[in-house]
């Protein structure tokens, strides 16, 4: 079979208009063959187009002016944590406040002007706290909407501030998830640093536990400081979540021994738990180890994991 012919220059390196390649001197025949990824209609890719991110760059060379991604796409760019079901949707959700967008592979929502828009990689892209409200409409079973909201207000790097969210959350009033949105707001805490820590510390909370610092500094001797992943700080005692590149990482591995050891030194009591610990389990050995430390409250029960 004949090598195809090159393309014109420059059309190589990312993705372009089939009229550009038109224009520069392509032939349709090239533009059809099959050394060519054709992900939208009137766009073709060198490279096929198998990610987000490489499909909404492919999607932004034919994009018109005033519009943005949005929904689950935005969410998805910004880094929110979301089931798997919605990571592998490979449709792009995008917006404008005129007449929504229509093709393959394209979910088009008409939204009143005024929307914030933000770049990622170059892109435009709603603002993340503005993304998570649109969540509401499709992130209803258990707490995935309050998983997602805690990477808003993360640790180490949030994405934005707790008035950002209020103020977000207030332009979504009276729109479908509304109320969901609203009730998933009174869960999130900010410094959580990973979905898994967000899902410790609900159980932590709904079973009548004082509420824990996520993230919360803790001194330690010589003027140090360090962090714990949930801090009970009236009663020194730390409740870890060792997620798997805690074991995977050797450097890591050796420097949260270190860390537990100096936490340890310093009078703290620190209870290590993992994604298969049951959440029975969880609650016994902080019931435990509060009670020890003066608590005087009582779990609510039963809990199963």
């Amino acid at each position: 079979m004949p090598r195809p012919r090159p393309l014109p220059d420059g059309l190589a390196a990312s993705p372009f208009r089939v009229a550009e390649a038109l224009e520069l001197g392509a032939t349709p025949r090239r533009l059809r063959a099959r050394d060519l990824d054709a992900p939208f209609h009137g766009v073709r890719t060198v490279t096929p187009a198998n990610d987000l991110l490489s499909l909404c760059r492919a999607y932004a060379v034919r994009m018109p002016q005033g519009h943005y991604f949005s929904h689950v796409t935005a969410a998805r760019l910004w880094g929110l944590p979301l089931p798997s079901a919605l990571r592998g949707d490979r449709r792009l959700h995008v917006s404008t406040a005129g007449r929504e967008p229509r093709a393959r592979g394209v979910v088009g929502h008409r939204i009143a002007e005024g929307a914030e828009i933000r770049f990622v990689e170059e892109l435009p892209v709603l603002a993340p706290c503005d993304a998570w409200c649109q969540l509401g409409a499709v992130l209803l079973q258990g707490d995935d909407l309050v998983i997602a909201g805690d990477r808003l207000l993360g640790w180490p790097d949030p994405l934005a501030s707790p008035d950002e969210l209020g103020a977000a959350i207030s332009r979504f009033a009276g729109r479908r998830g509304a109320r969901a949105v609203a009730r998933a707001r009174r869960d999130i805490r900010a410094r959580s640093g990973s979905p898994r820590e967000t899902v410790v510390r609900l159980i932590v909370a709904r079973a009548g536990f004082p509420e824990p610092e996520p993230n919360g500094p803790v001194e330690l001797s010589g003027g140090r400081r360090t962090h714990g992943d949930l801090v009970f700080r009236a009663h020194r005692l730390l409740l870890e979540y060792d997620g798997e590149q805690h074991r995977l990482d050797a450097r890591r591995f050796r420097r949260d021994i270190d860390r537990i050891n100096d936490l340890q030194d310093a009078g703290w009591v620190v209870i290590r738990v993992h994604a298969g610990t049951p959440h029975a389990e969880i609650i016994a050995r902080l019931d435990a180890g509060l009670r020890a430390r003066g608590w005087e409250g009582a779990p609510r029960a039963p809990w199963v994991s």
